[in-house]
């Protein structure tokens, strides 16, 4: 498996639940990305992948999963100076329970 030519932090969310809110703290403007297990697969092969996010300008950023799955989360630096010193905390959806 190759790896995309630039440097990304790789965070693997597990099962979660549509609506769970997923806040991401940075020290740097870095793109932040939400992806299915298939999309980082995509990603992981360098292939055309879709994804919930961008250009995180501002921290923290905050990013809802639509869809009850496997989810991934990236924090990469294509485009930018450099990684950033990145933090991921779940924040539970409405109804549920808080994430720990």
């Amino acid at each position: 498996m190759t790896a995309p030519s630039f440097r990304f932090t790789h965070y693997d969310l597990k099962l979660q639940r549509a609506g769970t809110v997923i806040e991401v703290t940075l020290n740097a403007v870095n793109n932040v990305r939400l992806l299915t297990g298939v999309n980082f697969q995509r990603f992981t092969e360098k292939l055309d992948f879709k994804y919930v996010g961008g250009i995180a300008k501002k921290s923290p950023i905050r990013l809802v999963i639509p869809e009850n799955g496997h989810w991934h989360l990236i924090v990469d630096m294509e485009g930018h100076h450099g990684l950033a010193d990145s933090s991921v905390k779940l924040v539970a959806a409405p109804g549920q329970k808080q994430a720990s």
